[in-house]
């Protein structure tokens, strides 16, 4: 049974997630609520952590987990930014807009791809604070098996894969509804890869 951690969504007790960061270090796996769903996170650092989320996923290390950071600055140490990835972090964080950008620093299989990573700073006060407290970004991949429902919920979380976790952080529910929009700037002009919370057509404007 993974530990349950009770914290306040709006203002989280860093004292109080003491036990996530713990299990973060050690390379363990935690789900967090973001301000779309709940997350699986894990030390992207550590390529044993990263091999974890994806047996909990059941999903192919082909394809790449992003990052949550606690901080455009947090997110500048693993992607390099360009003038628009400044102008959309600047316009959209913190926001469920996840850009995809070259990586700054090599991470593990399995985080990013091909040379680049995907990031965004979400507008949840517990997932940016996980992230500040391992002094790194973590991962940020929904919290269910591939292809099942995701968890908006810490008690869904638990119902689908609460038995491989090692602490979950329940900050209530989350909002739900879409994921974030996830937008490549990897090799020039912006490219939408996946709708989301976001409408494109807001993301185009803002580069106008």
């Amino acid at each position: 049974m993974p530990l349950h951690l009770t914290i306040n969504p709006a203002a989280p007790d860093i004292a109080a997630l003491g036990a996530a960061f713990d299990a973060l270090k050690r390379g363990a796996v935690i789900a967090y609520p973001t301000d779309t769903l709940y997350g699986l996170g894990a030390d992207p650092r550590d390529p044993r952590a990263v091999d974890r989320v994806f047996q909990i996923k059941g999903r192919s290390g082909q394809q790449p987990i992003a990052l949550i950071a606690g901080s455009v600055e947090q997110a500048r140490v693993v992607g390099e930014f360009d003038a628009i990835a400044e102008r959309l972090a600047l316009r959209f964080w913190p926001g469920p807009l996840t850009v995809i950008l070259p990586q700054a620093i090599a991470l593990p299989h399995g985080v990013g791809e091909h040379g680049t990573i995907a990031l965004r700073v979400p507008d949840h006060a517990v997932a940016r604070a996980l992230a500040v407290g391992l002094e790194f970004p973590i991962t940020s991949t929904s919290a269910n098996r591939t292809g099942a429902a995701p968890s908006a919920t810490a008690r869904e979380v638990m119902n689908a894969i609460g038995d491989q976790l090692a602490v979950i952080v329940d900050g209530g529910p989350t909002p739900g509804g879409r994921p974030s929009t996830i937008v490549d700037l990897s090799a020039g002009a912006p490219r939408l890869v996946r709708a989301g919370a976001v409408p494109w057509d807001r993301v185009l404007e803002s580069l106008e």
